[in-house]
């Protein structure tokens, strides 16, 4: 079978708003970053394309609300 795939390519002010969402553990992260995590073992953070960190939340799904809700298109990294 032969499937035609076409993707959609991303202009520069599209790849400007392009997020990334990756899981950190707690515990790699500062020692005053540990105590306010209260509990949690992951964390999600958001980086931009240059991999400034923008964000650091609870869960990936907040993540994802919180890029969308700026504009941004998130995305998963591993």
């Amino acid at each position: 079978m032969n499937t035609q795939f076409r993707h959609h390519k991303l202009s520069a002010d599209d790849e400007s708003r392009l997020v990334y969402v990756k899981p950190v553990s707690v515990a790699d992260l500062p020692e005053e970053v540990q105590e306010q995590a209260e509990g949690l073992e992951v964390l999600f953070a958001v980086h931009d394309s240059d991999g400034q960190q923008l964000a650091l939340v609870a869960d990936r799904k907040l993540a994802f609300t919180l890029a969308r809700q700026h504009d941004m298109q998130p995305m998963t990294l591993h």
